[in-house]
């Protein structure tokens, strides 16, 4: 069974960071899921959202929003160790499975050129929501595996006709009827967000390939795999390490419960 860490992890670590994925790695999980954007110089960074400290990340150079997240700010003060794709295949392409997933259009072809650069030896996935993405991704290099993210069903049969090699389901989706249609089609099934026992559980029986959860540290225990020992780098020489790793983070909401 897959088991990657959710932006490497959320409530232990600032997401989407060094530290959090390395904490993913030492929970014992295979690797992780990432966000990229691309930002208005070309650069693909490692962020969820389309904002990040009051601008958007779309219409800033990379080096500018990486100095203004630098900044300690909010409360309680807290500075963001921002990092790009590059930075990230370099340092876990030999060490980490990878789930990159592109929120926007702009980013196929620099992500399609850094992993030429730096092949993950693991495995890896591009995955996104959207279809306009995963099609020019498959025209930029139609060698690079697929994934289509989804949190709804989608409608008819249209998936079938995607580029793709992994099908991505949220957890209140899935079921063992259609985990069988899915792999029936020749389609691996990576589910997110699982972030209960029970939910680790009921997706396991229902024959999926892998899980995406919040909590790395969950996911591993439950698989009964041990933690190991990594040491949490310093993402960034200028920040003091209990910026960039004690960053509590609200938990997120609670998921539907998973049909049966």
């Amino acid at each position: 069974m897959l088991l990657l860490g959710h932006r490497g992890c959320r409530g232990e670590f600032t997401e989407n960071t060094f530290a959090a994925f390395e904490h993913a790695l030492a929970s014992g999980c295979d690797g992780f899921e990432l966000d990229v954007r691309r930002v208005a110089d070309g650069v693909p960074v490692v962020w969820h959202d389309a904002w990040l400290r009051g601008r958007f990340v779309s219409r800033e150079p990379y080096a500018g929003l990486r100095e203004r997240c630098l900044r300690p700010s909010g409360r309680p003060q807290l500075a963001i160790a921002l990092c790009d794709l590059e930075s990230v295949l370099e340092r876990y392409a030999h060490r980490a499975w990878l789930d990159i997933e592109i929120k926007r259009r702009g980013a196929e072809e620099k992500v399609a050129e850094l992993l030429r650069r730096y092949p993950p030896t693991r495995g890896y996935v591009v995955s996104s929501f959207r279809p306009r993405v995963l099609r020019e991704m498959h025209r930029v290099d139609p060698s690079v595996p697929l994934g289509f993210v989804f949190d709804r069903m989608p409608y008819g049969e249209g998936w079938r006709d995607l580029p793709i090699d992994y099908v991505m389901p949220h957890v209140r989706l899935v079921t063992a009827a259609r985990v069988e249609r899915f792999h029936a089609a020749g389609k691996k099934v990576l589910t997110w967000t699982v972030n209960h026992p029970s939910d680790v559980r009921q997706v396991s029986a229902a024959g999926v390939d892998g899980m995406i959860g919040d909590n790395p540290r969950l996911l591993a225990r439950v698989w009964g795999r041990q933690a190991v020992e990594v040491s949490v780098p310093e993402a960034a020489p200028e920040l003091e390490p209990e910026r960039v790793a004690a960053r509590p983070q609200s938990p997120p909401p609670p998921l539907m419960p998973s049909p049966v």
